[in-house]
């Protein structure tokens, strides 16, 4: 594996330059489409001397990878297309196309072979098996598993849907092609007809794994949870900047692997110099931008670090919030005392799946008069788009 990848991509370990992914991904599909062609001929070969269903269905399903494997190379190619007129955020999201359009190949085989397979068992037919059909058919799923691997690694590498949607489809045939072996050996040792059976097996297995492609790559069209790993990295840089005393309404935006925007607010002293203050921001905004090849916009809160009231009520009150169900976080926070009434204004993250926002802000403008019936909440609820793991 790591041979095949020397020999054909320069600057490996580059793998955030877009130069580098699309020769990662050049060299997964190239690779997957010979080996599948290989596979199905042997396959449809054997199906055709032995008679069997199932090891004919195998082969057709490695053609079928074959085609995926073209798709995952158009799509990794039209990725590589630079921004225009109609897409100033380039053309990235196409790799999530070729992962859905493999996730449907692998979906409309699963289908057709399981009719098929349904039928064989009520029309089972003779099959002719020899040792050398099932040596073949176990270097098959060798072949397989170490394409699961090659996929695999590469997906990873390069957060490469398309190549992951490939590996997933490669392990499931390696485990349809050992079920494959597994009526072969019984038609061989017993000559029991499992050869249908093992057909629905394998379209079960099969559509299994299209349900995995099709989900995951779905989500991530519809936006679905930002990648922990590219948040976490953001907010442990930031955390390098003293005059950084908290971030808040961080969100990643995805444009295709490789291709993520960012943006957050960080708040800083209301005391400090702006000219100073914003120099620091810019600086933060470059080393990201620099080392993880990811634009961000970070704008900046000042917030009052000075006055005794105002941090004595904003203790309290993040304590309140700390101990409610689920705990919750507040940012932005203001004290604007009057002659009767004092304003407390803030903003409260709140996860994705709270509802019943009324009922939680009476709570909270309950717990802040407990603590002077002076007080009155004035809330801004935001989502937590980006829930930190460590």
């Amino acid at each position: 594996m790591n041979f095949l990848i020397g020999r054909f991509v320069k600057d490996r370990e580059n793998t955030m330059d877009q130069q580098v992914r699309a020769a990662y991904g050049t060299l997964g599909s190239v690779t997957g489409m010979v080996l599948n062609l290989l596979l199905a001929g042997m396959k449809m070969l054997l199906g055709v001397l032995t008679g069997s269903l199932a090891v004919t269905a195998d082969g057709v399903n490695n053609l079928s990878d074959a085609g995926g494997s073209l798709v995952a190379l158009l799509a990794v190619r039209m990725a590589q297309k630079p921004y225009d007129e109609d897409h100033p955020f380039g053309h990235g999201r196409i790799e999530y196309l070729g992962a859905l359009a493999v996730g449907c190949l692998i979906a409309v085989f699963g289908v057709e072979l399981l009719g098929t397979g349904i039928k064989s068992i009520f029309e089972p037919r003779a099959l002719t098996v020899s040792v050398l059909s099932m040596v073949l058919m176990v270097l098959g799923a060798l072949v397989k598993m170490w394409m699961w691997r090659f996929y695999t690694h590469i997906g990873k590498k390069t957060d490469n849907p398309t190549m992951l949607a490939a590996g997933q489809d490669s392990l499931s045939d390696a485990v349809s092609t050992g079920a494959v072996v597994l009526s072969l050996g019984v038609v061989l040792l017993f000559g029991w007809p499992v050869d249908g059976y093992m057909g629905v097996l394998v379209s079960l297995l099969v559509l299994k794994a299209a349900w995995d492609v099709l989900r995951d790559t779905v989500n991530r069209l519809l936006g679905g949870k930002p990648d922990k790993e590219v948040g976490n990295q953001i907010l442990r840089l930031l955390e390098k900047y003293p005059e950084i005393l908290g971030v808040h309404d961080f969100v990643l935006h995805d444009y295709g692997p490789g291709r993520s925007m960012a943006s957050i607010h960080a708040e800083v002293s209301a005391e400090s110099n702006i000219i100073e203050i914003h120099e620091v921001i810019d600086r933060a905004e470059r080393e990201i931008t620099r080392e993880m090849h990811l634009p961000i916009c970070i704008h900046m809160d000042p917030i009052v670090t000075a006055d005794a009231e105002t941090e004595k009520a904003r203790e309290y009150m993040e304590h309140v919030l700390a101990k409610m169900e689920p705990p919750l976080k507040l940012h932005d926070f203001r004290r604007v005392p009057g002659e009767k009434q004092i304003n407390l204004i803030f903003d409260v993250l709140l996860p994705a799946y709270v509802k019943d926002v009324k009922t939680l802000e009476k709570q909270i403008d309950q717990a802040a008069r407990d603590m002077d019936a002076r007080h009155n909440c004035v809330i801004q609820f935001d989502r937590d788009y980006f829930s930190r793991e460590e």
